[in-house]
């Protein structure tokens, strides 16, 4: 009885929610988009040129922003490069380059490197996290191994100058987070913007320019 009030509760919040509204309104997959779209109109991340992976990236909403605003003024097509790599399936968005499986795995990365050439990326985002268990102790640890994958991909492949933004939690292991982020990053910030909800422990960090390029 609880578990079905607390599903009508969601869905009512859910189909309330103003940043859902408005996703549907703009077109946009999730109402995810509007924590990025905060955060890059505060930090001016995502410019015309850039190449920009998105991890984690199904449903897409992070991948449809970004192809928005690097879209060219005429005659279609975008200023940049949009790389998209998730487990799960995701229905197709102009100019995304989708690439769907681990990047954990070798040849999941060879598939992104064959297509990168050589180049290095301006920005990295990560709106990744695991399934929560409701342990404390344990999704700690699970979403500090997720951000770590997120840092070594970065550390492998930003350019000098480049950007990482990740989806983080303020729990057992947000500072430990954080000073692995400072330790690879000139400048570290945390980032709560107004779409995240109040009562989620949900923190987005964000690292620009590496400490030790490779």
């Amino acid at each position: 009885m609880a578990k079905n009030k607390f599903n009508q509760n969601w869905v009512h919040d859910h189909i309330n929610d103003p940043y859902v509204k408005l996703a549907q309104k703009e077109g946009y997959r999730a109402r995810a988009v509007y924590k990025l779209k905060e955060i890059d109109e505060a930090e001016k991340l995502v410019r015309s040129g850039q190449i920009i992976v998105d991890l984690g990236a199904t449903p897409g909403s992070w991948s449809q922003y970004v192809r928005n605003k690097l879209a060219g003024k005429e005659g279609g097509g975008i200023q940049g490069e949009i790389f998209a790599l998730d487990l799960l399936p995701m229905e197709a968005i102009a100019d995304v380059h989708f690439i769907q499986g681990d990047f954990r795995e070798d040849a999941v990365l060879e598939q992104l490197e064959a297509q990168l050439k050589g180049r290095k990326v301006d920005l990295v985002l990560s709106d990744m996290a695991p399934n929560l268990s409701g342990n404390s102790t344990v999704d700690a640890a699970r979403v500090e191994y997720i951000i770590e994958l997120a840092l070594s991909f970065a550390r492998a492949h930003l350019k000098p100058t480049g950007a990482l933004l990740v989806k983080c939690f303020h729990g057992p292991s947000y500072n430990t987070i954080v000073d692995m982020f400072k330790s690879e990053f000139k400048t570290v910030a945390n980032k709560k913007p107004k779409a995240s909800k109040d009562k989620s422990s949900e923190i987005f960090l964000l690292g620009k320019g590496l400490k030790n390029p490779g």
